[in-house]
C-alpha cells in the first residue's frame, strides 16, 4: 500500500528461481509457474487452491493431503461487498466425508455424505446432467475433493455461494449473452442442520415437519396432539444387546457422520454382523449404493440431522 506494507502475498517458502510466469489460464486459474515448467508440476501458486465464493469447473473443493490445504467456498458479506462474510462451505473429512454450510463456525445444512452417485442431501443434483454438468467425488491418499465439469465445448458454467448461504448453479446462454441459474441449493425448514431432534426425521410433507423414526415414540406423548414441531422421541423398547434387529428406513438423508465407523472393505450383510455385536450400534448402511451396494458405515450414538425425500 501507499506505506509500503504488504496487504497480500503467495507466501511461497522454499527455493524458488528465476524467472517465474504469471499466467491466466483459459479454465479461469491464475498461476505462479516456473518458465521452464509448462505442466501443473511447474505451479509454484495457483489461485485455484484459494477459492473464495465461486466454484469454477475443474477446480477442487476439499483435502489436499499432500498440503493440507483444505479448499471451501466463503460468502461476500453482502451482495453489494465481496470481502469476506461469515457463511463458509466446507468439507469435514471425521467419520464420512461430507460438507457443512457454517455461519461464524456454527453449522446449518449438511450435504450429507457422498454415497457413490451424489451427496446424500442433495439429490436434486442428478438433474445437472441435464445441463451437460458432470460431477466426480473423489478419496484417495492425496485428496478428498469435490470437482465438475462441463461435457460439451465452448459452454461455460459457475457455482456461487451467495452471501446467505444458497449453491447456485448458473450456465452461461451465448444467445442473450447472460447467466441462467439452473439450480439453487434448498434452504426448506428440514434443510436446517439439526431442524429436529435425536431419533427424529424431518418430512416437510407432513405436519408437523419432526417424526419419531421407527421403534421410538414421543416422550411426551401430549408432545404430538398438540402439533408441536419439535418432538423429543424416546426407544419404545431398549436395547437388549441380544437378539435385536433393524428397521429398514428408505428414501432418507443418513444421520450425521460425524464420529461414525467407516469400513469399506466389507458390505452390507457383513456391517449388519458387525453392528449386532456392538451394543453401542445404533444403525449401518451402504457407503456406496452403485451395484447393489458396497462399504459400512455404522453409528454408535445419536442418530442426528436425518430427513426424507419424497423420491430420492
Amino acid at each position: 500500500n501507499q506505506s509500503n506494507i504488504t496487504v497480500w502475498s503467495t507466501n511461497l517458502t522454499g527455493a524458488v528461481r528465476p524467472p517465474i510466469v504469471a499466467e491466466l489460464l483459459p479454465n479461469g486459474n491464475f498461476v505462479l509457474r516456473d518458465s521452464k515448467t509448462n505442466g501443473q508440476d511447474g505451479f509454484l501458486w495457483q489461485s485455484f487452491d484459494y477459492p473464495t465464493d465461486t466454484l469454477l469447473p475443474h477446480m477442487k473443493l476439499g483435502l489436499d493431503r499432500k498440503t493440507g490445504n483444505n479448499r471451501f467456498l466463503t460468502s461476500w458479506k453482502n451482495s453489494y461487498d465481496p470481502s469476506s462474510g461469515s457463511l463458509s462451505y466446507k468439507l469435514e473429512i471425521q467419520g464420512l466425508p461430507e460438507f457443512f454450510v457454517s455461519k461464524s463456525g456454527v453449522p446449518v445444512f449438511r450435504s450429507g455424505p457422498w454415497d457413490g452417485i451424489q451427496f446424500s442431501g442433495i439429490p436434486e443434483m442428478q438433474r445437472w446432467k441435464h445441463v451437460n454438468i458432470s460431477y466426480n467425488f473423489t478419496e484417495n491418499k492425496e485428496e478428498v475433493a469435490f470437482t465438475y465439469r462441463v461435457t460439451i465445448p465452448d459452454a461455460y458454467a459457475g457455482m456461487t455461494m451467495d452471501s446467505e448461504g444458497l449453491l447456485q448453479l448458473f450456465t452461461w446462454i451465448p444467445t442473450t449473452l447472460e447467466w441462467n441459474m439452473f439450480w439453487l441449493s434448498s434452504a426448506g425448514e428440514c434443510d436446517i442442520y439439526q431442524r429436529c431432534s435425536p431419533y427424529t426425521y424431518c418430512d416437510r410433507n407432513k405436519t408437523p415437519n419432526c417424526n419419531c423414526i421407527k421403534g421410538f415414540e414421543p416422550m411426551d406423548p401430549l408432545e404430538e396432539a398438540r402439533d408441536n414441531t419439535y418432538i423429543e422421541c424416546i426407544r419404545k423398547t431398549q436395547l437388549s444387546c441380544s437378539g435385536d434387529r433393524f428397521f429398514r428406513l428408505s428414501k432418507m438423508k443418513v444421520p450425521d457422520t460425524m464420529g461414525a465407523i467407516v469400513d469399506k472393505r466389507i458390505g452390507l450383510k457383513e456391517c449388519e454382523e458387525r453392528c449386532i455385536n456392538d451394543c453401542n450400534c445404533t444403525a449401518f448402511a451402504n457407503t456406496n449404493i452403485q451395484d447393489r451396494g458396497s462399504g459400512c458405515v455404522i453409528w454408535t450414538g445419536e442418530l442426528l440431522d436425518i430427513r426424507s425425500f419424497a423420491d430420492a
